[in-house]
């Protein structure tokens, strides 16, 4: 993993961040299909399972050597754009 020039630390950046949008957008779709058998709008926002999900990011984080706090930061923000399209998809069923 170590580079030998700021080109070659952004062009693995660039290849990570083309990785974890595709992998967004994996999940995107599991999301879209999770509205389906949702039954309220509370069953939308979950706040128990966001606490949950938030606890195994830090702990995987943790494991990785991430740090917890942003891999925290990073998925409450996903999550909240997540829920934020889910409820739309929960709207319009």
């Amino acid at each position: 993993m170590k580079c030998s020039s700021l080109e070659e630390v952004r062009a693995n950046i660039d290849r990570i961040d083309d990785s974890i949008i595709r992998l967004i957008a994996e999940r995107t779709e599991y999301v879209r299909q999770a509205a389906g058998f949702k039954k309220s709008e509370d069953a939308v926002k979950a706040p128990d399972r966001v606490d949950a999900v938030i606890a195994k990011v830090r702990e995987k984080a943790q494991q990785y050597g991430a740090p917890p706090d942003i891999a925290e930061t990073v998925w409450r923000n996903m999550i909240s754009g997540f829920i934020d399209l889910e409820m739309k998809d929960y709207i319009s069923k």
